[in-house]
């Protein structure tokens, strides 16, 4: 008895394809691969793309928890790349034969080199090169987009980077969604209210290296007469050279905001039949910066 459900468990196994649990379908095999960092460390959440010999992207996803990844593709050879915030993206390439198992093995990623940062002083946002948009659910349906098309910013780097603050002002008139009429809506009393609160203004200075490019930017968002606590998730872009010579620090930020927080209440606005926005706004910022003066 012990021996014929053995022999039978076996046969099972067999049949299930090169990770015993994985079925393979007709034509395809099996990839993997562990992703650690330099100390042997898994690198959880690191982000593949799997292509073809034509350049055409197979499969995409990120490792597991334990810095693992598998994925099941047609039989074929494929380029792998693996990136991950702080490190400098792998490439690989591999053969991946019918029913069977084709192993990166342990990929160790190196920690990639961050950006320059820009040199101690003044700078100040160019706003011809600079962006600040919003997008909204239109009461939960479809997205709002827009943006402010005037704004001013002034950022005082410091040594260390920690030790820096920034300044930024925004026109509330000059919010832009592309709609005459509910760009009027949102000027009013019923939102922004931009006659007694002409002005949103932020104020940051608490720097945090996240690590890599990413950087933690908190401060106090003034909005609608109210002042609340905001951090900025930043991506520091690193520095450039504008068409003149003029050198350039650029970032993406983002944050989330909630109207509530601002006395701007959308379960109210709902009672009185308004419903151009829903209740969270997520906000990005694209914005290069050149030393003052």
């Amino acid at each position: 008895m012990i021996g014929r459900w053995r022999a039978s468990r076996t046969n099972r196994v067999q049949r299930t394809g090169p990770l015993g649990a994985i079925r393979t379908p007709t034509g395809a095999g099996v990839l993997s691969c562990r992703v650690l960092d330099p100390v042997n460390d898994p690198v959880a959440h690191a982000g593949f793309a799997v292509s073809d010999a034509l350049g055409r992207k197979v499969v995409t996803g990120e490792t597991d928890p334990f810095g693992s990844f598998v994925a099941t593709v047609p039989a074929g050879e494929y380029r792998v790349a693996v990136s991950a915030e702080g490190y400098t993206p792998h490439l690989a390439s591999i053969v991946v034969a019918e029913d069977s198992l084709a192993s990166l093995g342990d990929v160790r990623l190196q920690v990639a080199r961050p950006p320059e940062l820009p040199r101690p002083g003044e700078w100040e946002i160019d706003p011809t090169h600079s962006s600040i948009a919003f997008t909204a659910r239109h009461i939960g349906l479809a997205r709002i987009h827009g943006r402010f098309n005037t704004f001013a910013g002034v950022a005082r780097v410091a040594d260390p980077m920690e030790r820096s603050a920034m300044h930024v002002v925004i026109d509330a008139a000059s919010i832009d969604t592309n709609v005459a009429l509910r760009d009027q809506h949102l000027r009013s009393a019923d939102f922004l209210d931009v006659t007694r609160f002409p002005t949103l203004e932020f104020f940051g200075d608490r720097f945090v290296h996240k690590g890599g490019a990413r950087w933690a930017v908190t401060g106090a968002l003034t909005l609608h007469g109210v002042t609340r606590t905001v951090t900025l998730d930043t991506e520091y872009l690193g520095l450039g050279h504008g068409v003149e010579g003029e050198v350039r620090a650029a970032c993406r930020a983002t944050t989330e905001l909630h109207r509530d927080d601002f006395t701007m209440s959308w379960q109210t606005m709902l009672a009185r039949g308004i419903a151009a926005v829903g209740p969270s706004i997520v906000v990005e910022l694209d914005v290069q910066l050149v030393p003052k003066g």
